[in-house]
């Protein structure tokens, strides 16, 4: 496999301070980083985004996750390793990351559940937390940015 074009945001330095923008505006809203890591990783997982997979896992790891948290991200359902408020997270991270798979994406038991768990604000910040890493998935997947290329 090769790259196709370089990262279209790298190349255009006003996307590339956008999406850094966009980014870093979801912090400060009392949702702890690991959640957003743990977003970034599902869903880069289902859109099959090595790069990103590369970088949000190797952010975990420096936040000090251990192994088990990081490798079964994929199976949360099934795992004891998450709060329920993480779950929630990673359930609203994967209906909004595949918003065309069902006539109700992001159904209101979804929605209802991180509801539970997080404000309004902090919801603001998971939706677009989860926005901004399916922009750069899409980035990447679509001109085959490859992790670990140099």
């Amino acid at each position: 496999m090769e790259t196709r074009i370089p990262n279209p945001a790298i190349t255009n330095p006003a996307t590339l301070k956008a999406l850094i923008a966009l980014s870093e505006s979801t912090g400060d809203t009392g949702v702890p980083k690991t959640t957003h890591y743990l977003m970034h990783v599902r869903a880069s997982q289902i859109n099959g985004c090595g790069g990103c997979l590369e970088m949000h896992t190797k952010e975990m790891r420096e936040a000090g996750e251990p192994d088990e948290r990081i490798f079964t991200v994929a199976a949360w359902r099934d795992t004891a390793y998450y709060t329920d408020a993480e779950r929630a997270a990673l359930a609203l991270a994967e209906a909004i990351t595949r918003i065309a798979d069902r006539a109700d994406p992001v159904d209101d038991a979804v929605w209802n559940e991180a509801a539970r768990h997080y404000d309004e604000k902090q919801l603001s910040s998971l939706v677009l937390s989860i926005a901004a890493i399916n922009t750069w998935n899409r980035l990447n997947v679509a001109t085959r940015q490859i992790a670990g290329a140099a």
